[in-house]
């Protein structure tokens, strides 16, 4: 018995992982690339709470969800994932938490968070 419903795999997403900038003067100015495209898995946003925080005097807002997808033992958590299921980059998520297993390696779970800074945006 799988550890995963086929129908919670909702969402087409993008794995990439970072690569650093080992220029003189690049620090801060890697770039990410390509892991795997076109990978279906669930995203379930956390129900919400205090999920603001100031840091260096400004304030983030975090946006918490549990992503779920079928195992991949390449996942580490310096990668993020960028939902493409309309067909454009939407939600960029870093992995804060996991991979763990589901099941038998049926499936891999993580812990995401996308920021934005909170306040008036206008």
């Amino acid at each position: 018995m799988s550890g995963l419903a086929r129908g919670e795999l909702d969402r087409l997403i993008r794995i990439e992982r970072p690569i650093a900038d080992e220029s003189f003067d690049g620090a801060g100015s890697g770039t990410w690339v390509l892991v795997e495209d076109n990978v279906w898995a669930g995203i379930k946003d956390v129900l919400p709470s205090r999920a603001e925080r100031l840091a260096d005097g400004i304030t983030i807002a975090t946006r918490p969800a549990r992503v779920r997808m079928d195992y991949r033992p390449h996942l580490t958590s310096d990668m993020r994932f960028v939902d493409i299921t309309d067909g454009v980059d939407g939600r960029v998520m870093q992995i804060v938490a996991g991979p763990a297993d589901i099941g038998r390696r049926d499936g891999s779970e993580l812990m995401v968070e996308d920021y934005s800074t909170a306040g008036n945006h206008a």
